[in-house]
């Protein structure tokens, strides 16, 4: 595996995909879609109508804008959606207006403890409209009269999801869940559609799989539960294990967030991933931090076993949901160990079985040119030590992923020594 190539592909799809403006409708969600489209070219993209019922929600009317600015006193555009589309309260209403400082800052959103930052901010189902500031540049606003215009249209429309469904040996699915709606954030939201992209390019490539995969770019909260009104029942029968895939580029940390039961088969697997390739990583409970579409998934009427493997968690990186999360925020080489880890665990997952010895006490594993044909060796090697420990505690109850935690040692390296042990008849 070419580590650079592949941080750098992934890389180069962020950077495609940041300046566009997304929300959780509109035609930045459908570009995002096409661009990751010529990449997986089996994604559907399915529309869904305003108004559609999903549990407690209802799918909204389309959102769209082609331009938002203001010009102050001295006829200068100061705030400029061209410029940054963070500038623009997402979802915000039409307007086209002339009105004084003190009905402008009704409209205005800065942060005061991060004053070169722009917020991110949004009104999704209550009809409003604002522009996003840095604080210092709030600061500077004179007294006079402003012209402020938002060119946007807020109407019945559609919802877009894409969905690839990777079809394997068995029925029980592995589910990899992204979002595609939030506008130019690099860590926050570009990592997870363009980790996510390559894990389903990579998953497509392989010429067989144990599982059929899953693999859903949604918008985030109402995406989610759209998407689990329309397939509940087949998600509870068939799913195994599940992964929201979010804040996977950046190369700070590595973190987990638990499932809601927290000791499911992904809880598990995420656990030894992290174990073998960052040992101090981070972990972080369901119950104090869930913040992603795991409150959809874990929910109790849902209780699907999904959890997060993330780089630095959301909310917890300095640069979270302002205009300083961009593309110095993420990497390729952070968004590289964001998809390798999480290709791990597939790979765990793939190759994790309950394996039992085959042969009444210890096989003679010199006829079969496992072991060394002189005897008294101090060392043996570490190859031959697997083996022995391989033979010597699968015992038909526990699983290769327990094997390996006890062990200390990488699945992916057991799982070569496995395949030698099965074809010559020592593990079944």
């Amino acid at each position: 595996m070419n580590e650079n190539a592949i941080g750098t592909e992934i890389y180069e799809l962020a950077k495609e995909l940041f300046p566009i403006c997304r929300s959780i409708t509109g035609n930045g969600v459908r570009h995002t879609l096409n661009i990751i489209k010529r990449i997986i070219p089996e994604l559907n993209i399915i529309e869904v109508p305003t108004g559609t019922p999903c549990f407690d929600w209802i799918v909204p009317k389309e959102w769209n804008i082609s331009d938002a600015y203001v010009i102050d006193p001295d006829g200068k555009k100061i705030i400029d959606f061209k410029e940054n589309n963070l500038h623009v309260m997402s979802y915000s209403v039409p307007i086209r207006e002339k009105m004084g400082l003190e009905a402008l800052q009704e409209h205005l959103y800065s942060l005061p403890d991060d004053p070169e930052a722009i917020p991110y901010r949004t009104s999704y189902y209550v009809e409003r409209w604002g522009f996003c500031l840095s604080d210092k540049q709030r600061n500077t606003l004179k007294e006079g009269d402003y012209q402020v215009v938002i060119e946007s249209t807020l109407e019945p429309g559609h919802m877009t999801f894409g969905e690839l469904i990777l079809p394997g040996e068995t029925d029980q699915e592995i589910l990899l869940s992204t979002y595609i709606c939030h506008p130019s954030m690099g860590n926050n939201e570009i990592s997870g559609p363009s980790v996510t992209t390559f894990l389903g390019k990579w998953l497509t490539g392989l010429t067989s799989r144990r599982y059929t995969y899953r693999i859903i770019f949604i918008p985030e909260t109402i995406g989610a539960i759209l998407y689990l009104s329309r397939n509940l029942d087949h998600l509870q029968r068939n799913v195994i294990a599940g992964f929201v895939v979010t804040c996977v580029g950046d190369n700070r940390n590595y973190t987990y967030l638990s499932s809601r039961q927290g000791d499911t088969l992904v809880d598990r697997v995420i656990q030894h991933v992290l174990g073998q390739i960052d040992p101090n990583y981070l972990v972080r409970n369901f119950q104090e931090h869930r913040g992603s579409d795991e409150r959809q998934f874990c929910s109790p009427k849902v209780n699907l076993p999904v959890a997060l493997l993330m780089r630095t968690r959301f909310g917890e990186f300095p640069e979270y949901h302002t205009s300083r999360d961009d593309l110095t925020v993420i990497s390729p080489e952070g968004l590289f160990g964001g998809y390798d880890a999480l290709r791990l665990c597939i790979v765990c997952l793939e190759g994790n079985r309950v394996y039992r010895n085959s042969i009444t006490c210890e096989p003679f594993l010199g006829s079969r040119g496992l072991r060394p044909d002189v005897g008294g060796v101090k060392t043996l090697g570490v190859y031959f030590r697997h083996i022995s420990n391989l033979l010597a505690l699968s015992d038909g109850k526990m699983d290769l992923l327990e094997l390996s935690q006890r062990l200390q040692v990488p699945m992916w390296d057991l799982l070569k020594i496995v395949d030698v042990l099965v074809l010559k008849k020592l593990l079944e």
